[in-house]
């Protein structure tokens, strides 16, 4: 799946990426713990340096993160559960004595088993507490199993209607997920497909609540978020000059947060992660380089990029751009019945209106009801943009590029001297791992590999599989009047390294 012990958290008893409702509730043993998955599942990377010791980056790529490998093994244990039984009746009363068993058994073997005596800012989950835990989820595990679930399957199967639909060539791999990946709009989509099969009236429109296109994409680093926000307009009436995601049609940062937790798989989000979030992430710092540079060629490519590239990546453009040769199904997947349904439920009372209210730092807050001092008020199109703004790629700002590899929305571009000199990219290569290679600037790729000190690590990925994983794009230089702008760098092999060398000190 991809998550790690993270060394930092001595003592946790989940890997980072997992949370738990006893971390933050108010009253200690108010409910049964709710574990999910938390920012830093997709949010922390880590890069392996020469010694063999890790690097952490807060805020970067966890590139073996595998959302849908999760829920993969997540039906195939619950199939492996059920023994071939088929009515759902008895298939939950298998499930949930089953899990009550197990939960007997390991109770019985390590009074700690669950929460390992861990202690955080006060509070001490010790063997009490985890007894009391598990005493309430006994009062409610005949509802919280079968909902537990249901919920998996259905969201599993979801994705299989949708592979079939937008990746049948590559169905056998992508049903298994491809770490440090997602398509998150189409799993979004997956619950208003649901929801609108369950209704009689409607139930025809369902199909059309699921994209047309495919739109599967790198996680993306969350650095610095405050260069990639929109600022308002003279009129206060619009944004301008920002945006979120990849094609910049989620310009809020609330509501950005808001679509993160839901591409998670979440029905009901805790608003207070994504307040809580848009301020830690707004001048959160990129990690920084962690090998040698070269200052003086650096300070060459520092001239190439700004003659060649920073018009574009520069902090708080909004211009989406259309025609880079780059795969469009993501710059497209959002239609209008898709940002429909975004804007409604985004801004809805369940999630995040104008007059929803949350705790913050011991205050009540409407995290929903201004933007940059301006209210929000009326202005519910703002939590996804109409598809006809966001038909292109935003160029984001490069702040960490060094740790974003591989490149291309959909990461299948290895190196920096790749994404330079695109007569070099490989039809194949390995993602996910954490060695680096430092003189093409990513991680290591070479198809061939060997495991690291004997333990699997990585995959092979073939860009020429798909279209939606195609290599092509950012690639052909621009010519805008008498100013041509550099993309392809194959005839200047040595300006190419000169800005890479630069861009390892962003």
């Amino acid at each position: 799946m991809g998550l790690f012990q993270d060394e930092r958290l001595k003592g946790s008893p989940l890997p980072r990426g997992i949370g738990f409702s006893g971390l933050s509730r108010t009253e200690p043993l108010g409910n049964i713990d709710y574990s999910s998955f938390a920012c830093g599942g997709c949010h922390i990377g880590r890069v392996r340096l020469p010694d063999g010791s890790i690097q952490y980056l807060d805020g970067g790529i966890n590139t073996q993160f595998n959302v849908i490998g999760f829920r993969k093994r997540l039906t195939q244990t619950l199939t492996k559960i059920y023994q071939g039984e088929t009515d759902p009746e008895k298939k939950q009363t298998i499930l949930t004595e089953t899990f009550l068993n197990a939960l007997e058994q390991s109770q019985t073997s390590d009074p700690h088993f669950f929460y390992k005596n861990y202690q955080f800012e006060g509070r001490h989950f010790d063997a009490e507490y985890e007894k009391a835990q598990i005493t309430l989820f006994r009062q409610q595990a005949a509802t919280v199993i079968p909902d537990f679930a249901s919920h998996a399957e259905q969201v599993y199967k979801g994705w299989g209607i949708l592979v079939d639909r937008l990746y049948p060539e590559i169905k056998s791999d992508i049903m298994s997920g491809f770490p440090g990946m997602e398509d998150a709009i189409a799993f979004n989509a997956v619950n208003a497909y649901f929801n609108l099969q369950q209704t009689p009236v409607i139930s025809w429109f369902a199909p059309l609540a699921l994209p047309s296109v495919p739109g599967i994409t790198d996680i993306m680093a969350v650095w610095y978020q405050d260069a990639h926000d929109p600022r308002w307009n003279e009129e206060q009436s619009d944004l301008i000059n920002g945006g979120g995601q990849w094609n910049g049609h989620i310009p809020l940062p609330i509501y950005k947060n808001i679509a993160a937790q839901l591409t998670l798989g979440f029905d009901n989000i805790d608003i207070r992660v994504s307040a809580f979030s848009e301020e830690l992430l707004k001048k959160l710092p990129p990690a920084p380089y962690p090998f040698d540079v070269d200052i003086s060629l650096a300070k060459k490519g520092q001239k190439l990029f700004t003659e060649n590239c920073a018009s574009c990546h520069q902090p708080n453009n909004g211009k989406v751009y259309k025609s880079l040769g780059t795969n469009m199904g993501r710059a497209k997947i959002a239609g209008t019945l898709i940002t429909l349904g975004a804007r409604s439920s985004f801004t809805s009372d369940t999630n995040c209106s104008v007059t929803t209210e949350v705790e913050m730092y011991g205050n009540t807050v409407k995290p929903c009801a201004e933007y940059r001092g301006v209210s929000l008020t009326g202005k519910s199109r703002l939590a996804m943009t109409s598809p006809k703004l966001h038909d292109g790629y935003n160029a984001l700002p490069l702040v960490g590029i060094w740790a974003q590899a591989p490149y291309l929305h959909n990461g299948s571009v290895p190196t920096l001297y790749h994404l330079l000199m695109p007569g070099t990219r490989p039809d194949r290569f390995m993602k996910a791992r954490l060695d680096y290679d430092p003189v093409k600037v990513g991680y290591s790729w070479q198809p061939d590999l060997k495991p690291y000190h004997g333990q699997e690590e990585g995959y092979l990925f073939k860009p020429a599989s798909s279209p939606a994983i195609s290599n092509k794009g950012h690639d052909t230089d621009i010519v805008d009047g008498e100013r041509t702008y550099r993309l392809d760098w194959s005839k200047n092999e040595a300006g190419a390294m000169a800005i890479i060398e630069y861009l390892k000190t962003l």
